[in-house]
């Protein structure tokens, strides 16, 4: 341990660069704001300086250097300078790229951003083309030994912002530990306004593994006015506001990695919610987020008619024959191409067919658009419709409300036995007010299929409607043909749901930067504002702009490993990706405290590798076939989930014991198309337990060294028991590697593994495969 932390000093001491004067950092310390002038570019050979400012490119480009620490060989490339518009006022700022080239060849950059303002440094990242450098695991600095360094940087780069920032321990957490030596750490501070964090103002960094930064970013705005707030809701309070104003969402969604046959599932979802800290009362579109309105009723009270029947079997006439009753095709219309196309559906198991038509418009020999059909072959149902016209500048003379009636006729008529399950979203009156005729040639509308109140989130049904003619110009339907209980089944209701995802979230409280537009001295609501100033009722001169802070309580996720969604019929927690039931607190073994292989054990556990039962992992246990694999191919694939076809239900399982919904499935298919594993005679046994020899094999495989390991006659093997090993060659591999240990000099082929010795096995896999690495004799 004192070893490392003098390594960690050493490291510190490398990276830190000579500090400046204090009069380099004059005046009040600033930095990027969320919106940037135009940039003016600046020639690197002219002598002459075209920008007034306090701090001069050349000056700029000596502190970058000096702060940045940039080698000689680097050279200026480029050069510009913009300005950052803040709260109070602007900032300028230079922009400066320094390149590495070696005989003409592009070997590494440095980015650099320095205020021109005061000389502080604002930004900078790095990249080196060093073809013969590798990663090495386990890290050689972890994130402890990187905040150290992040730390001691930026007391050294920007010492006036080092008392004003606080470390943010939930940004750029790793939540599972790494399974490969090329890690960042991302680390932020935030700001610190009253004992508050402002979170949209902080000092970000990056550090590698080798202990270098490699990119560090300043964004600060001292202009800012923040508000002294004598009294606010307490946190109980703002929690309580929190769960009055909540309003959970029933939607039907996919679970889009879920195995074979995959089902809608009915979830609650909530909406992240802001409020102000000093009345509760709610900001809606904190970060400029909007909800369109959907209307409270939908088309139609009833279905209009029957669902369609496949069967149809519509030939090619027949196909153009239904497309041309249903919509309107300018005179001079002709087909120009159909073709036929069948898919099986992932998702349903299912064959879908389809017809595609194609038209070209015409008019005294000269195209004037084109159109294009898609239409279910086995329902008859058209699924898409587009007509393009071009070159018509006419001005649009159909209403909104002409053409609304249009759109909802449509799908009343498309689309019967769904009428009463579609939804209309409300088009924006402002954006297709009279005096913008001119600007837009067609209406758009969406429609929301919602089943009992919830609305199906991976169905789509949207047309727009020419605004001169008032015909349809595109049609598109997306109804998927799940089967939905016919009545609202039982919820864990609104109030559950509210207290479940409450608990998903944390309330924090911060700062906001709220935009304010003044106009005659009234204050106008900023999208107000856009609509007056794009229909030129207003000019931008003629508003005042204000920034005002103000203190707010915000919902913001907690940090976990996997995406999730809430069971609306359960009240549990789902797995987005699987379907698979889970939980937000992730369970932690209590069994290997203390055990010599703690470490390894709670890194297959945090990989999901191992489970836990009862809090329990049973290190001493015999590991499974099934879970030797999973743990090799997560290692291989540095801890992600094989991108296999889950839920291909096309596919066929390789392994008679081993089925598509089987957990082990991806992990198996893919060691398989590895060459980790062989077919043998079609069985795999995954509940099978695993020795020595045969895990000795498995990892030489996945180094890539096994045909090499058929010649033992190149090793130097002085196992005892070397008579009773199969797979000498293997064996002598992984133990020259120091991945598995001899016991009194025996190898001891045929004694089972235990979970423990599993998991310490691929970890000793993970630090050889780094070391084994090679890199490229020459650049």
């Amino acid at each position: 341990m004192k070893n490392r932390k003098r390594w960690v000093a050493m490291a510190v001491a490398v990276m830190m660069v000579s500090s400046l004067p204090a009069a380099a950092f004059a005046d009040t310390p600033a930095g990027p704001a969320a919106v940037s002038g135009e940039a003016v570019n600046v020639d690197k050979e002219n002598a002459g300086e075209p920008i007034n400012v306090a701090v001069s490119k050349e000056k700029a480009t000596s502190l970058a250097r000096e702060l940045v620490n940039i080698p000689k060989e680097y050279t200026l490339q480029g050069a510009s300078y913009s300005t950052d518009l803040l709260a109070g006022g602007k900032r300028g700022a230079w922009s400066l790229d320094f390149v590495k080239k070696v005989n003409g060849k592009h070997k590494g950059s440095i980015y650099a951003r320095i205020s021109a303002d005061s000389g502080q440094l604002l930004e900078f990242n790095s990249y080196v083309d060093d073809a013969n450098s590798k990663p090495s695991y386990p890290l050689k600095v972890e994130r402890s030994q990187a905040l150290e360094i992040a730390k001691a940087y930026i007391n050294t780069i920007a010492p006036a912002y080092k008392d004003q920032v606080q470390y943010n321990p939930d940004y750029g957490v790793q939540l599972l530990p790494p399974l490969t030596g090329e890690v960042r750490h991302s680390i932020r501070y935030d700001r610190i306004v009253n004992g508050i964090s402002y979170v949209d103002n902080y000092i970000e960094l990056e550090v590698d593994s080798e202990g270098h930064v490699v990119r560090y970013s300043l964004v600060w705005d001292s202009t800012i006015e923040f508000p002294k707030v004598d009294k606010m809701l307490s946190l109980q309070e703002a929690n309580a506001k929190l769960s009055e104003l909540a309003k959970p969402v029933l939607t039907y969604i996919l679970p889009y990695g879920a195995q074979k046959n995959t089902k809608p599932a009915l979830s609650y979802g909530l909406e992240t919610m802001t409020i102000q800290a000093t009345d509760g009362k709610l900001l809606p579109e904190m970060y400029g987020s909007r909800t369109e309105a959907v209307s409270p009723s939908p088309v139609a009270d009833k279905p209009l008619g029957e669902a369609p029947k496949k069967g149809a079997s519509l030939t090619e006439q027949g196909a153009i024959a239904k497309v041309t009753a249903a919509f309107k095709l300018p005179a001079g219309a002709k087909v120009t191409s159909t073709s036929y196309n069948e898919y099986a559906n992932e998702r349903t198991g299912r064959t879908n067919a389809n017809w595609n038509i194609s038209w070209t418009i015409a008019s005294n020999n000269q195209e004037t658009g084109s159109a294009y059909a898609t239409v279910d072959s086995d329902t008859g149902v058209i699924v898409s419709f587009n007509c393009y016209l071009y070159g018509d500048d006419t001005k649009a003379t159909v209403t909104l409300e002409q053409a609304k009636a249009t759109a909802i006729e449509t799908v009343k008529k498309q689309l019967p036995w769904a009428a009463n399950e579609l939804y209309l979203v409300e088009p924006n009156k402002d954006q297709y007010s009279p005096e913008k005729a001119a600007a837009f040639d067609a209406y758009y509308f969406g429609f929301v299929h919602k089943v009992n109140g919830a609305t199906v989130s991976y169905d789509r049904v949207s047309v727009s409607v020419d605004g001169k003619t008032g015909e349809v110009r595109n049609f598109e339907s997306s109804l998927s043909d799940y089967a939905y209980p016919s009545k609202a089944p039982n919820l864990i209701g609104d109030k559950q749901a509210t207290e479940k995802w409450l608990t998903y979230y944390r309330t924090q409280l911060t700062y906001y930067l709220a935009q304010q537009y003044i106009w005659r001295g009234q204050p106008i609501p900023t999208e107000k504002y856009k609509v007056m100033l794009a229909a030129g009722e207003v000019q931008a001169n003629e508003v005042e702009y204000k920034t005002e802070a103000q203190l707010v309580y915000r919902m913001v996720p907690r940090l976990i490993d996997e995406a999730v969604f809430l069971d609306a019929e359960t009240g549990s927690w789902r797995n987005s990706d699987t379907g698979e039931v889970t939980q937000l607190e992730k369970p932690q073994a209590t069994d290997v405290n203390g055990h010599w292989a703690q470490r390894q054990l709670e890194l297959m556990v945090a990989y999901k590798a191992l489970d836990v039962k009862d809090g329990k992992v049973r290190p001493n246990a015999i590991v499974t076939r099934g879970e030797l694999i999973k743990m090799l191919v997560l290692a291989m694939n540095s801890g992600h989930k094989p991108m296999f076809a889950a839920g291909d239900t096309a596919a066929r399982a390789s392994f008679n014991d081993v089925a598509t919904s089987s957990s082990y499935y991806v992990y198996v298919e893919s060691a398989l198309q590895q060459n980790l594993i062989d077919i043998g005679d079609g069985t795999f046994n995954p509940e099978g337990k695993v020795d020595r020899e045969e895990m000795a094999e498995l990892i030489v495989r996945a180094l890539g060294y096994n045909t090499l390991a058929n010649y033992d006659q190149l090793f130097r093997i002085e196992f005892k028991d070397a008579a009773k090993v199969e797979k000498k060659g293997q064996a002598a591999i992984v133990v020259g590697l120091g991945i598995m240990t001899l016991s009194n000099g025996n190898f001891a082929p045929e004694k089972q593994v235990s979970r423990a010795e599993a998991s310490a096995a691929f970890f000793r896999f993970l630090q050889s495969r780094a070391d084994l690495q090679e890199a490229p004799l020459r650049n």
